[in-house]
């Protein structure tokens, strides 16, 4: 028998977790899967699926042989549904909840358990939430609800607290610099640095490589080095980020910010994660103060999470704002 194991060694520890609850018939019957974007929560969520619906599933992963396991190669299992919003970045509507209930109520057609993975949780709204409560209070038997997010604060603590939350830790800069770079033909330095410019997150790196995003991230670090220079005006840099994506314009903004103050708390240069905008950095970590910008960071951030809330700010007022504020450091 070829074991499968989990896709990520970084999972290893919550999937042995739930292994052991399952083997000791603990197992809750829905599980929160949380943690930062990136990392793999969603392929882990559809392993553990799989897991639970192996018909010979050992201590260290699923058989891969089994008739079950064939039907989740092929993609086809009956007894796995998955749950997500009809369009990527759209809400999960009321209807597609609702959907779920002929599933978990039926009788599992391998005889074992039903699945279903939401995904991403976050994308329920409060109607399409509420309409899943009582499936959470009254679950058919042997049904177990895997709910994926990595937006913790746009869950109802209504459904939070019928979860069992599990917390799926992030890489290791090691483990995350190999697994880059089995997925794409890359030097080690260059999986480092890019690594650094998305938070670590291993995925959303690969994203960063296969969607070009490299030619973004210099737009942004050319406008913010402009403005400090006064080539360009506040309007004009804000202007020419317009059909970026304001998340992740504001996403790497933090992450510039945060790098400027351990730098400036320590007075050390050489910590500074951020190779491509070393030298900005290095200018302004020398001549502000710390405090100065994590209160920046922290309006950035604020700003995020909103987004992230599905509020829709004015992206031109709101860049412009920010900008300034950016200026006005070393004035």
């Amino acid at each position: 028998m070829s074991l499968l194991k989990s896709p990520h060694n970084w999972f290893d520890e919550s999937f042995a977790h739930l292994a052991k609850l399952y083997s000791e018939r603990r197992l809750p019957h829905a599980l929160l899967l949380h943690g930062m974007p990136g990392i793999g929560k969603a392929g882990f969520a559809k392993y553990f699926a799989q897991y639970l619906l192996c018909q010979s599933p050992q201590p260290q992963g699923l058989c891969g042989s089994c008739k079950s396991c064939e039907l989740n190669a092929a993609g086809s299992h009956p007894d796995l549904y998955l749950l997500e919003p009809e369009e990527k970045g759209k809400q999960l509507k009321v209807d597609q909840v609702r959907g779920l209930g002929e599933f978990i109520y039926s009788t599992a057609q391998q005889g074992g358990y039903r699945v279903v993975i939401i995904n991403p949780a976050d994308a329920m709204n409060i109607a399409s939430a509420n309409a899943l409560l009582k499936m959470l209070e009254e679950p058919g038997s042997e049904t177990v609800l895997l709910l994926v997010t990595s937006k913790m604060g746009q869950i109802l603590p209504t459904i939070k607290s019928r979860c069992q939350h599990v917390d799926c830790a992030s890489p290791d800069q090691s483990d995350a610099v190999a697994w880059l770079r089995s997925e794409i033909d890359i030097e080690e330095d260059e999986a480092v640095n890019i690594l650094n410019i998305n938070r670590g997150s291993p995925e959303e790196a690969l994203r960063y490589i296969e969607e070009g995003l490299n030619e973004h991230r210099a737009q942004v670090i050319r406008g913010l080095a402009d403005i400090l220079k006064q080539r360009r005006t506040v309007i004009e840099v804000s202007q020419s980020w317009q059909k970026l994506d304001l998340e992740m314009v504001l996403g790497w903004v933090y992450s510039l910010l945060t790098d400027i103050a351990r730098s400036s708390a320590c007075a050390d240069s050489s910590i500074l994660r951020q190779k491509d905008a070393h030298n900005m950095l290095s200018a302004v970590a020398k001549k502000i103060d710390p405090v100065r910008i994590f209160k920046l960071a922290d309006k950035v951030q604020e700003e995020r999470r909103g987004i992230m809330l599905r509020q829709n700010p004015n992206k031109q007022l709101l860049l412009e704002c920010l900008l300034l504020e950016w200026a006005a450091l070393l004035k």
